[in-house]
């Protein structure tokens, strides 16, 4: 029961800290100037990404289960992608795919290649040989990451001229708060995040042995769920404020930045490479996140302009992938 507690109360923090991020992001893109497609991807992404990275780290070093940090990564993508028809669902006006900025595509495709990467490595596992105590992978990881951060910084750098438009057309809306008060209560937020995020590592363990539903299990639905949590109220705020692109870049920038934080919990566990202590069974996860991002290209460069039910059929196959991803979690348990 006080691990259910525990759970509950690191969640509740995080929920409502990260209810505070998507407002002062967006006074943040206001004040500076930026598109809310680049505060998307790299400032909200990064910062509601914080508890993955905490976590992994927190798995790897203090309680050993490398197979929560990866879980944690492989689950959060998936439920990142989740979170996308979600959005769709309550987005009322059209599907969100076509309301989306087409770059997303771009980051879309980073984060389809790194995760790509991440599934073969798994599958390959042992056989890979190590650099040191690290695996080959980590490093390829962390070279498509920066060069998936310059290329889109470069893609947005070209359309510059129509993101000054629409800051120059957009109404100023945070005239009552400075610059420096947003980026203090951002900060205020996201240390909150990562204090919640610091526990659940061990709270994810206990639950593991405590209900028999093992390591692998617990990483992918429970932990991932609570450390996506920070995506989805930023996510469901920035659609309410109409800021789709500041939703949609948060949500492909999380995925290229979970798979960054795996290069960086192989990195800290010191006794090798951090897949090779990886259950192959966090494969059915890696599969999940590739078909749901491949959809989701679809959908954002088919661009519907209607749904036929409540949702667009690019959100429904994803939701119908996620729902697959479970039961085949459930039983390889």
């Amino acid at each position: 029961m006080l691990l259910w507690i525990g759970f509950v109360l690191c969640t509740s923090l995080i929920v409502y800290s990260g209810s505070k991020l998507s407002k002062y992001g967006d006074i943040i893109a206001e004040k500076t100037g930026l598109s809310r497609t680049w505060i998307g991807l790299i400032l909200i992404a990064s910062v509601t990404s914080l508890p993955e990275l905490v976590t992994g780290i927190s798995s790897v070093t203090y309680t050993d289960a490398p197979d929560i940090a990866v879980g944690d990564i492989l689950g959060s993508c998936v439920f990142n992608m989740l979170i996308l028809a979600i959005l769709d669902a309550v987005y009322r006006p059209m599907p969100i795919s076509a309301k989306a900025h087409e770059g997303h595509i771009l980051s879309a495709g980073f984060g389809l290649l790194l995760i790509a990467m991440v599934t073969m490595s798994l599958f390959l596992g042992a056989s890979l040989d190590p650099i040191g105590w690290i695996g080959p992978y980590t490093l390829l990881i962390i070279v498509i990451y920066f060069t998936a951060m310059r290329s889109v910084f470069y893609y947005e750098k070209r359309k510059i001229a129509a993101f000054m438009k629409e800051t120059a057309e957009r109404v100023p809306r945070y005239e009552d708060i400075t610059t420096r008060i947003a980026i203090i209560h951002y900060t205020i937020n996201a240390a909150a995040v990562i204090v919640a995020a610091v526990f659940l590592p061990e709270i994810g363990k206990g639950i593991a042995e405590t209900t028999g539903l093992g390591q692998t299990f617990v990483g992918n639905i429970f932990i991932a769920l609570s450390t996506s949590l920070p995506e989805v109220v930023v996510s469901m705020a920035a659609v309410r404020i109409d800021a789709v692109d500041m939703a949609i870049g948060n949500l492909f920038g999380s995925n290229i930045f979970n798979i960054f934080i795996l290069a960086i919990d192989d990195i800290f566990l010191t006794k090798g490479p951090i897949l090779t202590y990886a259950d192959t069974g966090h494969m059915i996860s890696a599969l999940s996140a590739i078909t749901m991002t491949t959809i989701a290209i679809i959908g954002l460069t088919y661009r519907s302009t209607r749904k036929p039910l409540f949702i667009a059929w690019d959100s429904l196959g994803i939701l119908l992938v996620y729902i697959i991803n479970l039961m085949l979690l459930y039983a390889s348990i």
